[in-house]
């Protein structure tokens, strides 16, 4: 299912926590990028669930699917928007993230293109995305709707090297990068699902990485 339709139908349950929204703030956190008073823009923010508690002296979030937007509880400002053409000026913020949205995007390279560009030099842009090793393990994206009914989300599965490509060819540096991987913290929604036998195999693997940008010219 397109990513857009997808996330229109999962707008009414996205904020109950998963195994991957788990790992994915972990992985932001041990990023370690501060938010406290600086400029903060969150590309493909959902329902602006994450920019609540940033103390970020700014904090705009924005996202393709409405249904997504209606939600948000007004704490930060927030408008539709494309990652293929973010409405701001370059360079106005100190802090971007893209959190789980690269996947979804086919021209990565545009993607990247934009998110340097409303970055200031020597600001930070921070990737997450499901890691390559869980999809080659056969992890999907995949969601349950207001009918119990599951669905897949496209996915397009974007290498690390050619993502450091992309980054580098619009002044992004890679800082670091951080795996957030199978273990005890989200051994209970396995449970939950009834799925214990999937957790002992899978520890240790891999579900999401995160990549940390510094914008720079070399």
């Amino acid at each position: 299912m397109p990513a857009r339709e997808a996330y229109r139908l999962w707008a009414q349950h996205y904020d109950a926590e998963t195994a991957v929204s788990h790992l994915e703030n972990a992985v932001v956190a041990k990023l370690g990028v501060p938010t406290l008073g600086r400029s903060l823009l969150d590309v493909g923010c959902g329902t602006a669930r994450r920019l609540g508690d940033t103390g970020a002296s700014l904090a705009i979030g924005v996202d393709l699917t409405l249904e997504m937007l209606e939600r948000s509880q007004g704490a930060s400002p927030v408008a539709a928007a494309n990652v293929l053409a973010l409405p701001f000026a370059a360079e106005r913020f100190d802090v971007v993230w893209c959190r789980l949205v690269i996947g979804h995007v086919l021209p990565m390279e545009m993607a990247y293109a934009e998110l340097s560009r409303v970055c200031r030099m020597g600001g930070a842009v921070i990737v997450t995305d499901i890691a390559p090793s869980a999809v080659a393990a056969g992890h999907r994206r995949t969601f349950s709707d207001a009918s119990g009914v599951t669905h897949e989300i496209e996915h397009f599965t974007h290498s690390i090297e050619r993502q450091a490509v992309a980054a580098h060819d619009v002044a992004l540096r890679m800082e670091r990068r951080q795996d957030g991987v199978v273990d005890e913290s989200i051994m209970h929604f396995y449970a939950d699902a009834g799925r214990l036998e999937a957790y002992e195999t899978q520890r240790g693997l891999p579900i999401v990485t995160g990549l940390l940008w510094r914008k720079e010219w070399s």
